[in-house]
């Protein structure tokens, strides 16, 4: 059996290369202590580093599908809005058309201020139809321009939806149909009042009761484009929730994968230091006196 001489040489390499060892894992722990993470580079744990990159990448695409969401929320809360002022004010003239219509309503002057009144509210409905939100219009659909209706009335938008995307695979429109809301040009509600604004000056009785006709219609759409607008912001609310608690999960996975366990961390490194200072006295009595030491 061949016996392997051991020489004062090895020892002390072999020491030292143990000390420097026990050394490299204190200051592993002191790094880790310090930063609070396990990782705090690739090397160390390759696979570790490679979920925490997946992690922070869902992390991004999720932080975007929030703030894509609360930009939603923004534009259909400005819609519901515009949208409860336009049926609010075309209830409103309908109700004085009906004034018009009254047999007891007579006299130029009177009919006169009716129509007046009518003409007031389609200047507000045009402007409740150029209602922007960070300088777009919400009726105008992708237009680059600032409004959705010109002053007669003609709309000047595009038909391209304004989307936002709130998850994976999930768009929702957080614009409004112009045409859903208003009704096609040469059909839509300003022309129905401007056409009951002519009728109520000349006192003709079919011609307002056609404007009446037309405005019910009117609001009977304008109640179904409110009803889908409130779907549409009911979804991305609920986008938003999932998307918040999808963020709320992958932080969660992310600080199991990086962060380090701080007491336990503590603890290690308390014994890690105690078997450095007793490896230091270990290779202190098993290195060789050197002649110095004899000398003395």
């Amino acid at each position: 059996m061949a016996i392997t001489r051991i020489t004062q040489n090895m020892m002390t390499r072999d020491s030292l290369a143990s000390l420097q060892a026990n050394l490299s894992r204190t200051a592993r722990l002191q790094e880790q202590m310090s930063t609070g993470r396990v990782i705090n580079r690739p090397s160390d744990s390759p696979t570790g580093a490679a979920a925490a990159m997946r992690l922070r990448d869902d992390l991004a695409a999720t932080g975007q599908y929030q703030r894509n969401t609360q930009d939603g929320v923004s534009w259909l809360g400005i819609i519901d809005n515009a949208l409860t002022s336009v049926t609010d004010q075309t209830r409103e003239a309908r109700d004085t058309a009906l004034q018009g219509a009254s047999a007891g309503t007579g006299g130029q002057g009177v009919r006169d201020g009716l129509a007046g009144t009518i003409d007031e509210l389609r200047k507000s409905l045009l402007a409740d139809a150029n209602t922007t939100y960070l300088g777009r219009p919400v009726f105008g659909g992708t237009t680059a321009g600032s409004v959705a209706y010109d002053g007669s009335g003609a709309f000047v938008g595009t038909t391209t939806p304004v989307t936002r995307t709130v998850a994976d695979g999930v768009t929702i429109r957080v614009d409004a149909d112009a045409t859903a809301v208003f009704g096609a040009d040469g059909a839509n509600v300003f022309s129905h009042l401007s056409d009951l604004s002519t009728a109520l000056r000349a006192g003709d009785q079919a011609g307002i009761a056609a404007g009446i006709d037309h405005l019910n219609k009117d609001l009977d759409r304008l109640a179904t484009a409110h009803a889908e607008v409130g779907t549409r912001a009911a979804r991305v609310d609920a986008a938003a929730q999932t998307a918040a608690d999808t963020e709320l999960r992958l932080k969660s996975s992310l600080s199991n994968v990086e962060n380090a366990d701080l007491p336990q961390v503590i603890v290690d490194l308390q014994m890690q230091q105690t078997s450095y200072q007793a490896a230091l006295a270990a290779t202190s009595r098993v290195m060789q006196p050197s002649l110095l030491d004899f000398l003395r």
